[in-house]
């Protein structure tokens, strides 16, 4: 996930762990990587495999 959002292996897990707020860009890159995957985000409530 680092790697394809281009940002530190730490602020992905710092996210993941909730250890601390991460930054409003790192979100939206971690947001990009999961749809340019092929995860699509429903009305703020869910996920799916876009298909």
């Amino acid at each position: 996930m680092a790697e394809r959002a281009s940002i530190g292996l730490s602020t992905v897990v710092d996210f993941e762990r909730k250890r601390r707020t991460v930054s409003g860009d790192a979100v939206a890159a971690i947001r990009a990587a999961l749809e340019a995957a092929g995860v699509e985000f429903i009305n703020g409530t869910g996920v799916k495999l876009r298909t």
